[in-house]
């Protein structure tokens, strides 16, 4: 079941049912579900929470649901505590917990903006690597593009500490389209994260009305589309 570890590396969440004014961080509970034709494969729950040291927690955990879960039992939580100053988004701690079956995979990456240094640990394996200005980690940069939608240019490119290697991730600004939603109409706009000598494809429509959170994620792998869709909002 690759495509449900794959999907989750897209989601954007943010935090506010009205326009956020810049250093403005809110917390939010949010729910979505995930099919595959036609069938739902499993639940996401994602949050946004500020830390008693004032910095912020971003979490976000997946279960496989109904049969599928009856079949094959898969369970993702990544965490990502970050900072905010002037205006700009500091990861601090990132996690990756993964169960399947029978196996587990557990990451932890760990950025030191003081020695600019990024320690990884994959399991039991440890290495480190140079951190530069800007780089995110792969939950924190989903809430980067909410932030960015409204106020950058796009295409835009975000630097990403992901499985030991600096990555860049690329954007494109597609339209603006109305969207069914099990939270109404809304109008959203639809974004396309670009591979280069990739088949994938990735699809995101965010809700300018939710302060450009995502209603609607489509990712094609291999010919196989799978949808997540925004169900709840609490806390907005």
């Amino acid at each position: 079941m690759r495509i449900i570890g794959t999907i989750l590396l897209w989601i954007c969440l943010v935090q506010s049912g009205h326009t956020a004014a810049p250093g403005d961080v809110g917390t939010f509970k949010a729910t979505y579900k995930l099919f595959s034709s036609g069938f739902q494969l499993a639940e996401m729950k994602r949050t946004m929470s500020r830390l008693p040291d004032g910095n912020f927690l971003y979490r976000s955990h997946t279960e496989t649901v109904g049969l599928v879960a009856v079949f094959y039992k898969d369970k993702i939580v990544e965490e990502s505590r970050w900072k905010l100053e002037e205006n700009q988004l500091y990861p601090l701690k990132y996690t990756y917990n993964r169960t399947r079956s029978k196996k587990h995979r557990k990451v932890r990456i760990d950025f030191d903006w003081d020695k600019k240094v990024i320690y990884n640990r994959v399991n039991e394996n440890l290495w480190k690597m140079p951190l530069e200005k800007g780089m995110l980690d792969k939950l924190l940069y989903q809430y980067a593009i909410m932030r960015d939608l409204p106020e950058k240019p796009f295409p835009i490119d975000y630097l990403i500490a992901d499985g030991g290697k600096m990555k860049t991730y690329h954007f494109e600004r597609l339209a603006n389209e109305k969207l069914q939603t099990p939270l109404g109409e809304l109008e959203t706009i639809k974004l396309q994260n670009i591979k280069p000598n990739d088949d994938r494809k990735l699809i995101i429509w965010c809700a300018p009305k939710f302060n450009y959170l995502p209603v609607r994620v489509d990712h094609t792998d291999d010919g196989k589309l799978t949808t997540a869709i925004i169900q709840k909002l609490e806390g907005l």
